[in-house]
């Protein structure tokens, strides 16, 4: 089975992700140290340049106080 990247959705989740963090105040190295990956990680996620895990998910929605569901809706 063919692995099939789903560019799209990648570049909106890091454009959501950008969004809520600035909306939060935070830096990315802020995000990155309460998150506990690298600040480089934080900015390759938002810039849709890797697909994150779900434990990485779940890191960076419990250093930013939201349920992991909202880095999900975006229009």
């Amino acid at each position: 089975m063919k692995y099939l990247r789903d560019e799209k959705n990648i570049k909106k989740f890091g454009a959501n992700l950008r969004t809520i963090r600035l909306a939060k105040g935070l830096s990315q190295e802020a995000l990155a140290w309460e998150a506990n990956v690298e600040p480089m990680q934080i900015s390759r996620i938002e810039r849709g340049v890797i697909n994150t895990s779900i434990s990485q998910v779940f890191n960076i929605a419990k250093a930013l106080k939201i349920h992991p569901s909202e880095l999900f809706i975006w229009d």
